[in-house]
């Protein structure tokens, strides 16, 4: 009994260690990254899968070390998986409606801001416009797909 305590402890630190890992990989992305769009990724993606393994260590370490079961625990790992990725999407979505720079391989590797890049010398009511553009033609594409969907 006293090895399969030891093999379920080894296989929790295993999943703590590798969701340390993973947080870490993380951060990294997040500073990095150099748009809106790169950096929701990273802080929704690899931080939630982090999460995930890192809680469910220590979750499977409480049951076989002490027999402890938190229902806490697993709320807590359910509500995490369900917003961190609906928060990284709505965030992603307004950055692309409000016009957001989107990051080109041609930019310079130089101090890149977030909403525009260096190279680009448009004003707010230009990105403004042109969002505003872009969310009319979405618009447009998604009435004449229910158009031929009615039809």
């Amino acid at each position: 009994m006293g090895t399969v305590n030891e093999i379920v402890n080894l296989i929790a630190s295993f999943m703590i260690f590798l969701g340390s890992i993973i947080a870490l990989i993380s951060s990294i992305g997040l500073v990095k990254f150099h748009d809106v769009f790169l950096r929701s990724h990273a802080a929704t993606k690899s931080s939630t899968l982090s999460l995930l393994l890192t809680l469910v260590g220590v979750i499977v370490f409480f049951i076989s070390y002490q027999g402890y079961f938190s229902v806490r625990m697993i709320l807590a790992l359910v509500f995490i998986n369900l917003t961190s990725p609906v928060g990284g999407h709505l965030i992603s979505r307004a950055a692309y409606r409000t016009g957001a720079y989107m990051y080109r391989k041609s930019d310079t590797t130089q101090q890149v801001n977030t909403l525009r890049s260096n190279s680009d010398t448009n004003s707010f009511e230009q990105l403004k416009r042109r969002a505003l553009e872009r969310e009319s033609l979405r618009q447009q594409y998604s009435n004449s797909t229910n158009q031929t969907d009615q039809d």
